[in-house]
């Protein structure tokens, strides 16, 4: 449960990261490739093994950071390209509601129990995280623009599932922050390749500011995952049950931040998620 904790608490951090990339005007993209280079030296860091380019090669995992450090660029300028066409409340709850994904994946191909009050306890999950994320009032949304938050939803989710598949079937406790690592340092590439690209039209100027907020974000960032397969990987709580309380807690432990760090001001409706929230996790975690 420490480590689910902890998980928590790096996601959440994240989120104060990104609120005060807009205080200081960081820029974003710049700092999110920044960000995962730190997080893929951390991973390096911490593993305690000799890293082998032909071992990491052969491991049966390897092919698992690729994919997703291609998924996190993709669906990161999906989430930036959402909240400029649809806002930024459709963006949040498209990825949050991704949560659905994985807790369906757990069920169907893992064979994971779910007693009758979790169900209700992730159904009330689904409902908080709608209400907590909804900032903005009289949201409309084209039907040519729909493919943008069903993308961002699928992406995120594709994102979780892999992640449990990869803890599940191929790494080992040791390997943890290795394939940590490398999923961060192939996002890192991909985000470079991408900015390579973008600058052929636009050179790239090196800012301190941007950098320094790559590592204010990339330390959470990393422990945000590493501490995830940690929790993966204990058998307090199936997975569904676990990616349903580590999202809503997320939102929750994210909107209170807001309001107290930023000064945000909350709808009715989004205190009604909180509530929602705080009953939904006990339901998940408690039956």
């Amino acid at each position: 449960m420490m480590d689910l904790a902890l998980s928590i608490l790096s996601s959440t951090l994240i989120f104060v990261a990104f609120k005060l990339f807009d205080v200081y005007k960081v820029q974003t993209l710049y700092a999110i490739i920044t960000n995962y280079i730190v997080a893929c030296i951390v991973g390096l860091f911490l593993y305690e093994g000799d890293v082998e380019p032909s071992k990491i090669i052969d491991a049966s995992w390897f092919w698992g950071p690729i994919l997703l450090g291609v998924l996190f660029i993709t669906v990161f300028n999906l989430m930036a390209k959402t909240a400029q066409v649809a806002g930024v409340s459709v963006a949040s709850v498209a990825t949050k509601m991704s949560l659905v994904i994985p807790v369906l994946f757990g069920v169907l191909f893992y064979q994971e129990h779910l007693s009758a009050w979790q169900i209700v306890g992730i159904l009330l999950a689904l409902v908080a995280v709608y209400m907590a994320s909804l900032k903005e009032q009289h949201i409309t949304i084209h039907k040519r623009d729909l493919i943008l938050p069903a993308l961002v939803f699928l992406g995120s989710g594709i994102i979780d599932t892999s992640i449990k598949y990869f803890e599940e079937q191929h790494l080992t406790s040791q390997e943890i922050p290795l394939f940590s690592s490398m999923v961060f340092g192939c996002a890192a590439l991909t985000g470079l390749v991408f900015i390579g690209v973008k600058s052929v039209k636009n050179p790239l100027r090196v800012n301190l500011k941007n950098i320094l907020g790559g590592i204010a974000l990339g330390v959470p960032n990393y422990f945000s995952i590493f501490f995830l397969i940690r929790a993966l990987r204990s058998e307090m709580l199936e997975s569904a049950a676990l990616f349903t309380l580590n999202n809503v807690a997320i939102v929750m432990f994210s909107t209170l931040v807001g309001i107290l760090m930023f000064k945000e001001k909350l709808s009715m409706k989004n205190w009604g998620g909180v509530v929602l929230a705080v009953l939904s996790i006990i339901l998940v975690a408690l039956f």
